[in-house]
């Protein structure tokens, strides 16, 4: 019981600060990490991406889109009209339906 009382006593010494420190800051970053990507998710929600200028990681970001549909759209550019990744092949109609009121074509 002595041993119990003298460890709750003690200072904790510089080694356990610097890693109790580490920890929890490597907490708040992965904690920051996450509302960074919320924030850019909420805000891309109401707005429509733009197929002609969105990068790879903007692409990726439409529900359903793969690496591979991400690549076709931007190597098939510039579209004049949203429906244009069906008629083209770009993307199936399946996935199409998903995004399209997400997406816009700006000109």
């Amino acid at each position: 019981m002595l041993a119990a009382i003298v460890s709750c006593t003690q200072k904790e010494t510089p080694q356990q600060l610097r890693q109790q420190t580490a920890h929890a800051t490597a907490e708040a970053k992965s904690d920051a990490q996450a509302i960074a990507q919320g924030i850019r998710e909420g805000w891309s929600r109401d707005k429509p991406l733009d197929v002609n200028t969105a990068t790879k990681d903007d692409l990726l970001s439409l529900p359903g889109m793969t690496d591979a549909e991400a690549d076709r759209v931007i190597a098939h550019r510039p579209y004049n009209d949203r429906d244009e990744l069906v008629t083209r092949k770009i993307v199936p109609r399946s996935e199409y339906d998903k995004i399209s009121d997400r997406i816009t074509i700006r000109k």
